[in-house]
């Protein structure tokens, strides 16, 4: 559970520097999410979990 809830305190660092170092790229990548269609968010989200979760797997054997 401790891992856990460091992931997410890690998540919340990143997006926390995005926003305050590049607001304005950051509204533009908002509207571009907005402009896309459900089925290619399911598809960039699911692409998401199977690399974060193969990059998780990477890291825990070499380190």
């Amino acid at each position: 559970m401790k891992d856990l809830n460091t992931a997410l305190c890690l998540v919340l660092v990143v997006e926390g520097v995005f926003l305050f170092a590049l607001p304005a790229v950051w509204k533009r990548m908002a509207d571009l999410l907005r402009s896309l269609s459900e089925r290619d968010l399911r598809i960039a989200g699911a692409v998401m979990v199977v690399v974060g979760l193969l990059a998780l797997q990477l890291v825990r054997r070499v380190f």
